[in-house]
């Protein structure tokens, strides 16, 4: 026992770790480590490589935002390579659905939507509504806006919000499609809605679309300001610096939003769209020759019609008239592309026939759009072709619809004046001249011009106001009353103090009464 004890007190020896004990604790480790892996496997998140192209383009379109060219076509690569494998998988086919409908934004090219609805419709295929496939039938809703057949938007918009009301996804597109429709109390209510289940570039940008159809121009601003600030990508901030240059143009402010455009331009020299609008400046600001180069440029870009009627017509007023026609066959051109890919451009259509081709022709093409979308901007193109086809009492309507939800727009308001003037009336048509030039003194190369020649030919009112309302003789000031002078109040007596009331004698002792005094007899 002493011995043991002995044994107990003394320190134990140093642990000397030899070849084979280290070779026994590695393996230890390995299996420790290779258990831990199959408790919990490897995740994505757990990589710290950054993305790659195909899936920074991914979570873009996953996420409504615009994606950089070089990424978008990364990915397009991929899905395509991968669904020719695995036919299918739902989930693919829905991102490249969406990745061709962004390339169809990016490019201008309509002949990316059939690709869309054919990757969109397989998606539906292999996992159909009924099982919730809400990617591909909020894809198929955001196809037709882009086509503008808003009444299809809506109802895919509605599908996905009846059966998923909190997937923010379906937002979007209802207000695209409720804007497209005219139901702009609609369309404020879903982007209301969206900003209640999520904040960020896309629900920035629907609130501020929003916004401005309602004439709430300063709202607006702030709205698309915060989506600018909630980008994370050169491609999400270049589009939201372009939509702040489409906001300043249309409030009249040309110098700030060529500022917004060509800092679009730095920031994605692909943005093709910020392109545009800067030779729109451009030619605002006189410098014709720069916007007829960078419209040429953009064209070559995004093909849009909108693009070749505005390089006509600023051709036509640099006096270019013969140049003027190429353009406007163009448009005629990517019209007939975008409407054999099922995009309607009546809009745009009628507007060019109106001024430049055969008004009634124009009424009939807008008025079958109008039986469809009764937007504002349906409701404006419609009165402006039956004005020009002569018919300005109808005009005048559609001229009034145009105005109802408040939107502040330069050529909505030279169109109804041109309206109220081909019915005499010189007072609404000095209004809505003076309303026009001062939202934005150059909102046309063509219609600015013809605006100050209307206004200075219209007469103006004579000083102090309609002659029916002017006085026959010289004012003379009237003689009025004199106020009489007050009346001298009476001084006020100092009350009477009452008099005190005297008070009762106070009662004396009764004091007995003695007999009468004896005065002593004398006998």
């Amino acid at each position: 026992m002493d011995r043991i004890d002995e044994e107990s007190q003394q320190p134990a020896p140093p642990v000397t770790f030899t070849g084979r004990k280290t070779l026994v604790a590695a393996a230890v480790a390995v299996v420790l480590i290779a258990g831990a892996l199959l408790i919990r496997p490897a995740r994505t998140g757990d990589d710290a490589r950054p993305p790659g192209p195909s899936e920074r383009a991914a979570s873009a379109v996953g996420m409504g935002a615009p994606a950089a060219a070089v990424d978008l076509t990364a990915l397009v690569a991929d899905r395509e390579k991968w669904v020719a494998a695995h036919p299918d998988d739902d989930a693919s086919w829905s991102v490249l659905g969406a990745a061709y409908l962004e390339q169809a934004r990016r490019t201008a090219d309509t002949g990316w939507y059939p690709k869309a609805e054919r990757a969109l419709k397989r998606s539906l295929q292999v996992r159909p509504v009924e099982k919730g496939n809400f990617d591909a039938m909020t894809g198929m809703g955001t196809l037709a806006n882009a086509r503008r057949d808003f009444g299809t938007g809506k109802k895919w918009g509605e599908l996905v919000r009846a059966q998923a009301p909190q997937r923010w996804t379906a937002y979007p597109v209802l207000v695209d499609a409720y804007s497209g429709l005219g139901d702009y109390k609609a369309a404020q209510a879903a982007a209301d809605r969206l900003l209640e289940l999520r904040t960020g570039l896309v629900a920035y940008t629907k609130a501020s679309q929003v916004y401005r159809d309602r004439g709430w121009r300063e709202d607006a601003v702030m709205a698309m300001e915060h989506a600018a600030g909630a980008a994370k990508a050169p491609a999400e901030k270049a589009y939201a610096l372009f939509r702040l240059g489409e906001l300043s143009w249309e409030r009249g402010e040309t110098a700030e939003a060529l500022r917004q455009y060509e800092a679009a331009l730095r920031t994605d020299p692909a943005q093709a769209q910020a392109l545009g609008g800067r030779a729109r400046a451009l030619a605002g600001l006189g410098r014709g020759g720069e916007a007829v180069r960078d419209y040429r440029m953009a064209l070559g870009r995004t093909p849009v019609p909108q693009l070749a009627l505005e390089l006509g017509e600023l051709l036509d007023s640099l006096g270019r008239e013969q140049e003027a026609q190429v353009p406007y066959d163009l448009l005629g051109a990517l019209a007939a592309r975008d409407g054999s890919n099922g995009v309607d451009d009546d809009v745009v259509l009628g507007l060019y026939e109106a001024d430049h081709g055969d008004p009634a022709a124009a009424v009939r093409r807008l008025s079958q759009e109008w039986s469809r979308h009764k937007s504002v901007q349906v409701a404006d193109a419609l009165g402006w072709a039956l004005h020009k086809a002569g018919d300005d009492v109808a005009a005048l309507e559609y001229a009034k619809k145009a105005a109802e939800p408040g939107v502040r727009n330069a050529d909505f308001a030279y169109h109804r004046a041109m309206i109220e003037r081909g019915l005499g009336d010189e007072a609404a048509t000095r209004r809505h001249l003076q309303e026009a030039l001062r939202t934005n003194p150059r909102f046309s190369v063509l219609r600015a011009p013809a605006a100050k020649e209307a206004l200075a030919a219209i007469a103006q009112p004579a000083e102090g106001g309609p002659e029916n309302l002017l006085p026959t003789k010289p004012w003379v000031a009237p003689e009025l009353p004199k106020p009489n002078p007050p009346k001298a109040q009476p001084k006020a007596q100092p009350k009477a103090q009452p008099k005190p009331k005297p008070k009762p004698p106070a009662a004396k002792p009764a004091v007995p009464s003695a007999a009468p005094s004896a005065k002593p007899r004398s006998d």
